[in-house]
Formats: C-alpha cells, sequence, structure tokens
C-alpha cells in the first residue's frame, strides 16, 4: 500500500528531481548541508492550536525545496524520496500527501537564484544566506492570495531556523485573518522555533501551532500520517 502511495504521490509531481536537500539544522558552517540524521519518526504535535476549517474550502499548499544532483544515493538521501515512478523533494513529498488528503493548490516558492547543487557548495551558501540575513528574490507569486482561507506551509528545517527564501516569502503577503498551518523535514530538530518566527513575520495570521514534523529518515514512510494529520488539522 505505501508503495503504490508512493508512486501515485510521485506522479503528480511537476518535475522528477526535486529535493529539500541543504542545511537543515546547522549551527556552524561544518555541519550538514542536507536535511541531517535523526530518527524522530513522523509525528503532529500533541499540542497547541487547532486549524478551523477553510470556509470556503479554499486551501494552499506552499512549500520550499532545493534539489541537491551531485549523486546521493536517492534511497538514503537526506532530501529526496525515491518511488516507483520517480524521485521527489522530502518537503515535496509530504506536499503531494496532504494535497491527496484535503485537497487544494500547490504552490513551490521558488527563486530567481539558482541554489548550488552539489552538497558542499550548497552547504556554504546557504550558511552565508544566513549569516547575510538575506532574502533571496521570489520567482513566482500566488496569484490570488486572497482566495485562500487556510495555508500549509512547508520547509525543511536549516541551521535551526526558516531557510531564507521564506522570509522573503512571508514578507511578500499579508496573510492576516488566514490559517498558517506549518509542516517541516528535518535532520533531530523538529520545528526549532521556527513556528514562533512564523508567528512574528505573520502576527496577524492564526499560525497552528500542533504542525507536522518529520525526521528525513521517516518520511519515505510517512506519507499516511501526514494524510491523517493534514486532515485532522482542517477538521
Amino acid at each position: 500500500m505505501k508503495r503504490m502511495l508512493a508512486a501515485v504521490l510521485a506522479c503528480t509531481a511537476a518535475a522528477t528531481l526535486t529535493a529539500c536537500s541543504a542545511p537543515e539544522e546547522t549551527s556552524n558552517a561544518s555541519a550538514s548541508a542536507q536535511e541531517q540524521t535523526g530518527s524522530q519518526p513522523a509525528s503532529a504535535a500533541s499540542s497547541g492550536t487547532s486549524a478551523q476549517p477553510a470556509a470556503d474550502g479554499s486551501i494552499l499548499i506552499a512549500y520550499f525545496t532545493v534539489p541537491e544532483t551531485d549523486g546521493v544515493d536517492t534511497v538514503s538521501s537526506a532530501s529526496r524520496v525515491a518511488a516507483d515512478s520517480g524521485v521527489v523533494g522530502n518537503t515535496q513529498y509530504i506536499a503531494q500527501a496532504i494535497q491527496q488528503s484535503v485537497g487544494g493548490d500547490l504552490f513551490t516558492i521558488e527563486t530567481v537564484q539558482e541554489y548550488p547543487g552539489t552538497h558542499d557548495e550548497l552547504l556554504e551558501f546557504a550558511y552565508n544566506e544566513l549569516q547575510d540575513n538575506a532574502r533571496p528574490e521570489l520567482a513566482a507569486q500566488i496569484e490570488n492570495p486572497d482566495d485562500y482561507s487556510v495555508i500549509f506551509l512547508g520547509y525543511p528545517n536549516w541551521n535551526s531556523d526558516l531557510p531564507m527564501p521564506l522570509y522573503t516569502f512571508l514578507e511578500s503577503y499579508d496573510f492576516s485573518g488566514k490559517t498558517i498551518i506549518p509542516f517541516v523535514t528535518h535532520g533531530g530538530s523538529g520545528f526549532s522555533r521556527t513556528i514562533s518566527t512564523i508567528q512574528e513575520l505573520q502576527p496577524g495570521a492564526t499560525v497552528v501551532e500542533d504542525g507536522f514534523s518529520v525526521s528525513r529518515n521517516a518520511v519515505a514512510d510517512a506519507a499516511q500520517d501526514a494524510m491523517d494529520w493534514a486532515a485532522s488539522a482542517i477538521g
């Protein structure tokens, strides 16, 4: 069943090689650039604010992902999931599972700049971006943000923080009155303080605290957990 579900999810990907393989929870430039090792299973926290269903059924699933293409094994990679019909990034894989569960529109948060595709270069680039407090320019915008009442927001944990493009994204819109439901892929540190950061960047929005947190080691088996969580989050 899990193999069948993985195949269905992978088929819906916009590209067959997308990933979120960059520094997930590094505290210095020598730490791993991928979504690092960790053994936490897929889980949804048991405390926090519950989301209210979208009044008009309008749901957006926005997620950030970066490919890493330097030959890392896709079966054991920290950033990619190998399915029967292709390869997708961890955060993308969870985003697709959420869409399978609750519907809605997928939106990939992409930047004008191209991130390095190799491990070491991506590590250095993302670390420097954090140190510079950069705001990478986004390549696309949500066409009708007012149409959405609920926004699932997905990202890898980079340097125990949001990836810098998430700052650009959250500073580009006013989501006041909307519900933001975070989900994160990580290597052991879960959300760190990223939910608090989202609350600070979007003070007028309801930011759900019991988001979906999944270790990179558990992503391949987390689709059903993500689907169940998403249905509960808006139910």
